[in-house]
């Protein structure tokens, strides 16, 4: 038991190594990035928004729920083809069970994507 210990540790001391080489790269480069910056503030910079527009009214504004019905189901036929391309290509290795899957899934988009038609969702006014 002993032995073991003392073959394990050589392999943990590689482990520590290099954590804290990585921790000391990180905090070199923030050490760095804090003494190159400039050290000039003035009212511009300081101000909430550096890009040189007046600030015109609030900032919180409503948005119509249609953007993020867009963006809900965007998101969904973006994941479709993420995880339809890569079965597609070893499709005939796969065999009747990843067959069968991947008919549920899609079925499952398709009836996600009939019930967003239905509701009006992809109409845009």
């Amino acid at each position: 038991m002993l032995l073991l210990r003392q073959c394990m540790l050589p392999d943990y001391l590689y482990i520590i190594f290099f954590f804290l080489l990585g921790i000391a790269f990180v905090a070199s480069a923030f050490v760095v990035s804090w003494a190159l910056r400039p050290k000039a503030p003035n009212p511009a910079k300081n101000s909430p928004y550096e890009c040189g527009e007046i600030i015109k009214g609030d900032s919180r504004i409503q948005f119509n729920v249609r953007y993020y019905l867009f963006a809900l189901i965007f998101v969904i036929f973006d994941v479709e083809i993420l995880f339809t391309m890569p079965w597609a290509i070893v499709f005939r290795q796969l065999g009747m069970v990843a067959y069968l899957e991947m008919a549920a899934f899609i079925l499952v988009l398709a009836a996600g994507l009939f019930y967003a038609w239905k509701k009006g969702a992809l109409q845009w006014q």
